[in-house]
C-alpha cells in the first residue's frame, strides 16, 4: 500500500509487498504523483453527496485528497493498515482540506472492521499490485459493499513503459524493479489483469479502459512530474535491493536511471499506461 512506516509499525519492514520501500522520501513521491495523475486518473470519479465511500489502503492519503475534492460531499472512509501512514494521512488532509471530514480507520483490507453492505462505492489504487493473491482481496471486498455498489479500481503496468531514447540499461533497470515486487508477493505488471481479476472476484458490469501518460518537451511540466519525479524515482529508490540481489551492478543501476533521466530532457519522450476499472457488485 502506499505508505511510510517506522520501524515499530506492523506494516514495515521485509514480507510486507511494498518495495517501493517507507521512507519520507517514497511519501514524497506519492504526492507529487497524485497531483501530476490527478485529472488522469481521477475523470469520471465523482461521488454523490451523503454516499458512504470506502477507500481501501489509503496509505499517506495522496489520493484521499483528491477523492475529497471531488467529492465533497461524499462520506469518505479511508482505511490504511499502517498507523503510521494513516497518521501522515490525516495531517496531509488536514493541511490540505481543513474542513474535509473523513472517518479514519487502521485495519486490514483482508479483514475489514465494518458489518456488511456498509459502503455504496469502493475506492482502491495501486493497492492491488503489492498483493499476493489480489481476486482474493477483491473478492473479500464485496462483503462491505452493497448489493449494486460500485467498486473503481486503479493500477499500472511497468511493461506499459517505453521511451526515447531508448536504453537497456533503462529497461533492464525496469525489469529488476518488477522483478523485485515479484519476489515481494506483488505484480508490477497487473494493470492488463485488471479486467480478469473483478469477473473472477465476482463483480458485474466490468469496465476497464487505459489512462495514458505521454511526456516530451512540449509537455516540460508533466516530464518532470512525472518521468523523472514520480517513475524514475520509483526505480531509482529499490537501487540498493537491486544490487544486493544480484540483479545489477551498481555501475549499469546507475546508468539504467541516468538513461531514464535522459527520456525527460527537451528532446526525449516518456509513455505510461494505467488502468482503470469500474465494475459492480451483483445482488445475491
Amino acid at each position: 500500500m502506499e505508505a511510510t512506516t517506522t520501524a515499530d509499525d506492523p506494516a514495515s519492514g521485509p514480507g510486507n509487498g511494498y518495495v517501493h520501500g517507507y521512507s519520507g522520501r517514497e511519501a514524497r513521491r506519492l504526492g507529487d504523483q497524485a497531483e501530476a495523475l490527478a485529472d488522469l486518473l481521477h475523470d469520471g470519479t465523482s461521488y454523490p453527496a451523503g454516499s458512504r465511500v470506502l477507500e481501501v489502503g489509503c496509505g499517506v492519503g495522496a489520493q484521499t485528497v483528491q477523492l475529497l475534492a471531488r467529492s465533497p460531499g461524499a462520506r469518505l472512509t479511508a482505511v490504511e493498515v499502517s498507523a503510521a501512514s494513516l497518521e501522515q494521512a490525516r495531517a496531509r488532509v488536514a493541511a490540505s482540506l481543513p474542513r474535509a471530514r473523513v472517518d479514519w480507520r487502521h485495519g486490514d483490507l483482508h479483514d475489514l472492521p465494518f458489518p456488511d453492505g456498509a459502503f455504496d462505492h469502493l475506492f482502491v489504487c495501486f493497492v492491488l499490485e503489492h498483493l499476493p493473491d489480489p481476486r482474493a482481496a477483491l473478492a473479500g471486498l464485496r462483503r462491505v459493499l452493497r448489493p449494486g455498489g460500485t467498486v473503481t479500481v486503479i493500477e499500472g503496468d511497468h511493461g506499459s513503459a517505453f521511451f526515447h531514447p531508448d536504453s537497456a540499461h533503462a529497461r533492464a533497470a525496469i525489469a529488476h524493479l518488477v522483478a523485485l515486487q515479484a519476489a515481494a508477493g506483488g505484480d508490477a505488471l497487473i494493470g492488463r489483469r485488471l479486467a480478469p481479476l473483478l469477473s473472477a472476484a465476482g463483480y458485474a458490469r466490468v469496465g476497464v479502459g487505459p489512462r495514458t501518460v505521454y511526456a516530451d518537451g512540449s509537455r516540460p511540466a508533466l516530464a518532470r512530474a512525472f518521468t523523472r519525479d514520480t517513475f524514475t524515482a520509483m526505480v531509482q529508490a529499490v537501487r540498493a535491493d537491486a544490487v544486493a540481489a544480484g540483479l545489477a551492478t551498481p555501475a549499469d543501476w546507475n546508468r539504467g536511471v541516468a538513461d531514464l533521466h535522459r527520456t525527460a530532457a527537451p528532446d526525449g519522450t516518456f509513455h505510461y499506461t494505467f488502468f482503470k476499472g469500474t465494475a459492480v457488485n451483483p445482488a445475491p
